[in-house]
């Protein structure tokens, strides 16, 4: 018998992800008695990116840790921060955090992004496909996003927020297929293990049950401002967008590569992936506010499984904004797909029947070349 150990299967290996969503918390990054970054442990986290990078993984970093930076600097070492101590605190905080990962991620070559964003980002229909589209495309580039909420401008965000949660949203909003969160524990237990000794370790869920809620703990003193409770939340969140999720214990030097080799975490496990997800919130769950009636030619190229182009659509109907849910109908008015309008009624007016590459003098601004991509297209 080999000695070598046994590789995961492939549900549960952070190995056969594509796009990785990784929340990093502020107990993790920050030293809680001198408010500074751990720069060894960032160095080492930086060091499992670049990792999953060289394998051709994508990977998104959300990042606590702005207010406990900041706070410091601004000389709030002490008691409860009112907000706007806490807004201060971020904005002097999150300069000091986005400048450790560009140097730490800089060793390998690669590019930082910072994007700050709100919950509201991530619901509101509009900002939500700016955010996406801007994700998309700095991933696309090769770069890593650095996110954290826009503490400065939040309210209820900075008081109740938390990034598990804001990680969860970001990785359904591009449609990621796992999301890691860095805790101060190693997964979920029947129990809080650190009160009761006799909690047992559970290594795989499949579904967010009442039991399963019901394991989740408070919160652990110090700059945490999750605990348990959200990260069940998280993975309700992630798992109904098709993304797996894992929990896994961020106190190690090099954690994302622990998980890697197979160390102990616990597996949230969807029953589909995220675009078979993302395909059934766009065919059931959204109302539609228009209808786009297309010729033959591309009702033949949406069979295909090809975009809908603007020079195959022959006619508008109804008022619907970018991003808002439209049907596609032939001429006789029967429906044949549902989707995502990439611009709005009157832009759709516009540049019906023409070639993508008249939409900028049409509208005096280049936006995309399909009324609605492929992905954002559920074909009947």
């Amino acid at each position: 018998m080999s000695d070598k150990k046994k590789a995961p299967p492939k549900e549960r290996s952070l190995a056969a992800a594509k796009r990785v969503v990784v929340k990093i918390g502020s107990a993790l990054l920050v030293d809680d008695e001198t408010g500074g970054i751990r720069r060894k442990w960032l160095d080492a986290l930086a060091d499992d990116v670049a990792t999953l990078r060289a394998a051709g993984q994508e990977v998104v970093l959300v990042s606590s840790g702005a207010i406990a930076v900041g706070r410091r600097h601004l000389g709030l070492l002490d008691g409860v921060l009112r907000l706007e101590e806490k807004q201060a605190a971020a904005a002097t905080g999150q300069i000091r955090l986005a400048h450790a990962y560009q140097e730490t991620l800089a060793r390998h070559g690669i590019t930082v992004a910072q994007v700050l964003l709100t919950l509201d980002d991530t619901e509101e229909r509009r900002r939500h496909l700016n955010a996406r589209s801007t994700l998309n495309t700095l991933l696309q580039f090769g770069a890593v996003p650095v996110i954290n909420e826009n503490d400065t401008v939040a309210t209820s965000e900075i008081r109740f927020g938390d990034n598990d949660r804001l990680a969860a949203r970001v990785a359904a909003m591009i449609s990621a297929d796992t999301l890691v969160l860095l805790s101060d524990i190693d997964g979920l237990y029947s129990a809080d293990p650190r009160k009761d000794r006799h909690a047992a370790f559970i290594g795989e869920v499949t579904e967010i049950t009442a039991e399963i809620e019901g394991m989740a703990g408070a919160a652990p003193a110090g700059y945490s401002s999750g605990g348990m409770v959200t990260k069940i939340a998280a993975a309700r969140i992630a798992m109904a967008a098709g993304c797996r999720m894992v929990i896994a214990s961020g106190k190690k030097m090099n954690p994302l590569q622990a998980v890697l080799d197979g160390g102990t975490c616990s597996w949230f496990l969807p029953a589909s992936g995220p675009k078979t997800a993302r395909k059934r919130w766009i065919g059931g769950s959204l109302k539609a506010k228009g209808r786009l009636i297309v010729d033959d030619g591309a009702l033949n190229a949406l069979k295909g499984g090809r975009s809908l182009l603007p020079a195959g659509i022959v006619g508008v109907e109804g008022r619907f904004e970018r991003g808002d849910a439209v049907l596609v109908v032939d001429r006789e008015g029967n429906e044949v797909a549902r989707g995502l309008a990439a611009y709005d009624a009157a832009d759709a007016k516009r540049i019906m029947g023409h070639k993508s590459k008249e939409i900028t003098a049409l509208l005096g601004y280049r936006g995309r070349d399909e009324m609605i991509h492929r992905d954002d297209l559920v074909v009947n």
